[in-house]
């Protein structure tokens, strides 16, 4: 029993001499993750090009006297602007005598007047809307002096100046002739109406002295600061000489060249409707219904 025993113990020694001790518990390692980072940068956005703003719209409207179609561009000066710019071949007066005109020109109507005497008319008319709408705006009457619209003498004349209807007095807004000048080379209005005197108009005086100061007055209006390519310049005539139609010139100048005849039939209802779209106006009167001269919005666009 005692070999056995001896026995047991060395075998047990022996297989506990073969068997490997137990490690010690390996501590836990915490993960490490590394970024990688790119050696190429981030693309940068490149910024929006600035929108150059447009131009504001500069409308001029020159209303010149008595003057059919033939007899204007009989004119030398007058028949050289008209090839210069646009002409427009079948434009029409829509009354007689001058006032019921001017008055379709800035109101829309006529007002049923059928003389050149002074009425006191609802305050309301183009100069009201511009203002209403925070244009700016000038009519600049030549003979106008310190005595104001109601009483200048001669060459002024206040069936010319429609403005001094609407409301029974003149806005602030009208102004001497002298005044366009200095305007033109500042801050010139975004309208401005032009009233001849009585000898630069045609109405007394030769149609070629008219038309030469005409042709001044063009000249200096598109090589002014003003001038650029959302202007337009309208030279209108009041009413005709005599014919049953009515038909008069009327030549307009745009900053984009507007050029050649123009055979569409338009009218002092349109020319107003024209002007109101330009500015985003609502349309007075009967220019409502007219047609506006489409080929100037295009060139104001």
């Amino acid at each position: 029993m005692k070999g056995r025993a001896r026995v047991a113990a060395f075998a047990a020694a022996l297989l506990a001499a073969c068997t490997p001790a137990q490690s010690a518990a390996a501590p836990t390692l915490t993960a490490r993750t590394t970024a990688v980072v790119s050696a190429t940068p981030a693309p940068t956005a490149t910024p929006a090009p600035t929108a150059t703003p447009r131009p504001s719209p500069h409308v001029f409207v020159i209303v010149m006297e008595n003057t059919g179609l033939d007899r204007a561009l009989a004119s030398a000066s007058i028949g050289a602007l008209a090839q210069r710019y646009a002409l427009f071949t079948d434009y029409h007066a829509v009354s007689r005598p001058s006032l019921p005109n001017y008055l379709a020109m800035t109101s829309g109507s006529t007002w049923g007047i059928s003389d050149d005497g002074y009425h006191a008319l609802p305050a309301t008319g183009l100069g009201a809307q511009l203002t209403t709408a925070g244009i700016s705006w000038r009519a600049y009457m030549e003979g106008m002096t310190a005595a104001g619209c109601m009483r200048s003498p001669y060459p002024y004349a206040l069936k010319h100046d429609p403005f001094a209807y609407y409301g029974g007095a003149c806005p602030a807004n009208v102004v001497p002739f002298e005044d366009l000048a200095a305007d033109l080379n500042a801050a010139t209005p975004g309208f401005v109406w032009i009233t001849p005197g009585l000898c630069h108009d045609a109405h007394d005086c030769a149609i070629d002295q008219a038309g030469a100061w005409l042709d001044d007055q063009v000249s200096r209006i598109v090589s002014s600061k003003a001038w650029n390519e959302r202007s337009a310049l309208f030279v209108a005539f009041d009413e005709g000489d005599g014919n049953d139609a009515n038909l008069v010139p009327l030549i307009v100048a745009t900053g984009r060249g507007l050029r050649g005849q123009i055979a569409t039939p338009y009218d002092h209802y349109a020319l107003l409707a024209t002007i109101e779209d330009a500015f985003g106006l609502p349309r007075l009167g009967a220019a409502a219904q007219a047609k506006p001269i489409a080929e100037v919005l295009a060139a104001l666009e």
